[in-house]
């Protein structure tokens, strides 16, 4: 009897927003920076969101973080004095005595990738129980290197679109995306409160449209009424600067995040 084929790590992701969705509300995907605010919390933050959200994403710092707003950079420069880099986040979580449930990805940006190299990055995010990448700097003109490096592991490469998108662009983006395409709600940096209003629904019914793979909204969601009016629109919402804003408090992250599930 052949062994049944093995999950790809990427589609693990997909699998996990899917299952919240089908479930009646949009999956959580909760974003805390590596080290914040502090390298010995770690894996106890890393647990915390694991234990509620669907997916995980770790935010590897970085000096010049020009996609994130205040509330991220503070927590990168903390980060990074720290002595935090990512060939010590993928050696903290190679080193976890159990693996979460939620399928982690990594949000990076380029540097620091391909400082390790993209000879050795794949099989080290592998082996540490990464199943993805978000990079926000890399054009997807210039993604071909990395994607390719990262399909040897079955690793995804998330696409990011956002609401200025040309139409052509998008369909061609969201054809390319793996694990879910992480739609913008707005123009900027991560960190502002999103209104919701109708035009950005109806954007983020377009970019479900041309999706094979789920849609989540980012930036600027900190609400469950905001979550609640993007139900019916996207697969999914990524939670980031209010949640590294509840670490840098030192609030209850679970409470935090569990609350953003309850009815009002």
């Amino acid at each position: 009897m052949k062994n049944a084929p093995m999950v790809a790590p990427r589609d693990t992701v997909s699998a996990a927003i899917q299952a919240a969705a089908a479930r009646g509300r949009p999956a959580l995907v909760g974003f805390l920076t590596a080290g914040f605010p502090n390298r010995l919390g770690f894996k106890d933050n890393l647990a915390a969101v694991a234990g509620v959200c669907d997916v995980v994403e770790i935010g590897v710092p970085f000096s010049d973080p020009m996609a994130d707003g205040t509330t991220v950079q503070r927590a990168s420069y903390v980060a990074l004095t720290g002595g935090v880099t990512l060939p010590w986040i993928l050696e903290e979580l190679a080193s976890l005595k159990e693996r979460h449930s939620a399928p982690i990805l990594l949000m990076s940006y380029l540097n620091p990738l391909l400082s390790i190299g993209l000879d050795v990055l794949p099989r080290a995010a592998a082996a540490a129980g990464v199943a993805g990448f978000i990079v926000p700097d890399l054009p997807f003109e210039e993604s071909g290197d990395l994607k390719r490096a990262l399909e040897l592991e079955g690793l995804a490469l998330v696409q990011m679109v956002t609401p200025v998108t040309p139409p052509e662009r998008l369909a061609m983006l969201c054809r390319e995306a793996k694990g879910f395409v992480y739609a913008v709600t707005m123009t900027g940096t991560t960190g502002k409160s999103a209104e919701v209003p109708l035009d950005v629904l109806e954007y983020m019914d377009r970019v479900k449209r041309c999706s094979s793979v789920p849609v989540c909204a980012g930036f600027g969601i900190r609400s469950r009424e905001q979550i609640a009016r993007f139900a019916g629109h996207v697969d999914g919402v990524v939670v980031g600067s209010a949640l590294v804003e509840v670490l840098e408090r030192g609030e209850d992250v679970g409470a935090f995040l569990r609350s953003l599930r309850e009815t009002p």
